[in-house]
């Protein structure tokens, strides 16, 4: 399998942000995270990416266990990820930012040259590369996206985890986001987690979701399945 999650828990003191939470992500696929608010989906990305320790479980990442890995060799395992509040830096271009991602990747390995030939081809990929060098700040909110996502790409990873990437997106926004992660997939022969709250996108683009709620496992299928669960609609998808 080629993501594994394992029996998950995640205590923060008294409280259980995750109770034995058990996926898998196949090879290949879309798979989208949801669920209300608090109900552990970033907190799951955070133990994935190794910024929390889990209290208990396991994660493997083909077949290898990623809770062995401290948390900066995740990037050279290649995987990847965004942010649900941007991590940019505001002085920075778009260029270096993205640079950022591939320096994270191969370390001293890179050849600079190189690297910032694909950087610019990744812009061009994300229709940016008429903002290379200019500030990030500068940017309109949903081009800030896409330089996170852009500087995701550069590190190359085999698993990208999107973290809310429509959030704060308008209506045409959210749908060239779907046909981007869409051609992500295909062009970059990367496998994508997304954590999402628009259900239109998730729905959309997803060949599986798995729904948690209040830390645990509600359900998980394919889209028609979950869109027709009584129990997520009762918890999740009724009431959004």
């Amino acid at each position: 399998m080629f993501l594994t999650v394992r029996d998950l828990t995640m205590r923060f003191g008294g409280i259980t942000a995750l109770a034995d939470v058990s996926f898998d992500v196949d090879e290949g696929r879309i798979t989208g995270l949801i669920g209300p608010n608090g109900a552990g989906k970033t907190t799951c990305f955070n133990c994935i990416t190794r910024f929390y320790q889990p209290t208990s479980g396991a994660i493997a990442f083909k077949g290898e266990n990623l809770l062995d890995c401290p948390p900066f060799r995740i990037t050279s395992r290649r995987i990847a990820r965004t942010f649900q509040n941007l991590e940019l830096f505001g002085t920075m271009t778009v260029l270096e930012h993205v640079l950022v991602g591939a320096h994270a990747r191969f370390g001293r390995e890179l050849d600079e040259r190189t690297a910032t030939s694909n950087a610019l081809e990744i812009l061009e990929y994300l229709g940016l590369a008429g903002e290379a060098h200019k500030p990030v700040r500068s940017l309109s909110f949903g081009a800030r996206k896409m330089v996170e996502l852009g500087r995701a790409l550069a590190a190359k990873p085999e698993l990208l985890l999107l973290d809310e990437p429509a959030a704060g997106l308008g209506h045409e926004e959210v749908e060239r986001l779907g046909e981007t992660i869409g051609r992500i997939r295909r062009d970059f022969a990367t496998t994508i987690l997304m954590v999402e709250h628009h259900m239109a996108l998730v729905m959309g683009i997803s060949d599986r979701i798995v729904v948690l709620d209040s830390g645990r496992k509600l359900a998980e299928g394919e889209p028609s399945a979950i869109r027709g669960n009584r129990a997520v609609i009762d918890a999740y998808l009724g009431t959004s």
